[in-house]
């Protein structure tokens, strides 16, 4: 039996609004050699705590190729562009347009939130453009990297050829943000995770199609919403991140601005709110009564 993956739900048109568009499901994933459920997690999309939860998983138990594990990975789509690039950071995913229709979208890592106090490999917010792409990139290691390979006793490395040791993997997209690189990566398990130094890692199975399909002068935008909300079938949904980097003050008080812009305010069950974004699970629930 094939694992499959995504259900996609709701509408794609070109006039969509975010409070339109649900992409994800229910799903069953297939365990397959050399998973782990935080390889799975950077596969799908998914937390960790999720995955264990969902299938009552004893974490000391290694699992077992062919496993079935009963998955959820709805997301409400950011923002919607003709097209384009968009990275929603808090999300950890990368959605790509063209013509007003989504499609693909898939997880990414992203920048790491502190090291030993500092906060600059942050990935920044803001509109770029697409200016270069590459097979099999030379790295030429920044000089604050090779400081903090030096701070870490590590042997420091200034120009990194291509090949399997390479960070950057077989495929690069250089964005004109300065730094800030959208990359294969040869640490799967850093997907869908904040280790990065501010660029986008990508699995090499997402990254070899979104390289061909991605062109030059691309447009694209890094947003930063940890707090979700969309319409749906006449439901309300929501979904809620870890504010990673500190930018939201009250993520609750954010989810209700979001459900009073809506004007659905008499319809989703304030309980749900308050569970839902205690839990912060990244996946978008139903609100409605």
């Amino acid at each position: 039996m094939k694992k499959f993956f995504v259900l996609v739900i709701t509408i794609l048109i070109p006039s969509a609004s975010a409070a339109d568009m649900i992409i994800g499901g229910e799903t069953v994933y297939v365990v397959e050699k050399g998973d782990s459920i935080e390889l799975i997690g950077s596969k799908l999309g998914v937390n960790r705590k999720n995955i264990i939860r969902d299938n009552n998983i004893d974490i000391k138990k290694p699992l077992k190729i062919g496993q079935e594990l009963r998955v959820t990975t709805r997301k409400i789509v950011p923002q919607i562009v003709d097209n384009g690039i968009i990275i929603n950071i808090p999300d950890r995913m990368l959605y790509f347009f063209k013509k007003g229709r989504l499609e693909r979208a898939f997880p990414v890592g992203l920048g790491m939130p502190s090291w030993r106090g500092m906060t600059r490999w942050r990935t920044p917010v803001g509109r770029f453009t697409v200016i270069n792409k590459q097979k099999n990139p030379t790295w030429y290691v920044p000089e604050s990297m090779q400081r903090k390979m030096e701070m870490e006793g590590k042997p420091v490395m200034t120009i990194v050829p291509p090949g399997p040791d390479n960070p950057l993997g077989r495929y690069t997209i250089k964005t004109s943000i300065p730094g800030i690189v959208i990359h294969e990566t040869i640490w799967p398990t850093s997907v869908y995770q904040f280790r990065s130094h501010g660029c986008i890692r990508v699995l090499p199975e997402n990254m070899e199609k979104f390289f061909e399909e991605g062109e030059i002068n691309t447009p694209g935008e890094l947003i930063y919403k940890p707090v979700k909300v969309a319409i749906s079938d006449g439901r309300v949904f929501l979904e809620v991140h870890r504010d990673i980097y500190g930018k939201v003050k009250d993520l609750r008080n954010e989810a209700k601005n979001l459900i009073e812009k809506l004007g659905v305010v008499d319809k989703v069950d304030w309980n749900k709110v308050d569970t839902i974004v205690k839990e912060k699970s990244g996946i978008a629930e139903a609100l409605t009564l």
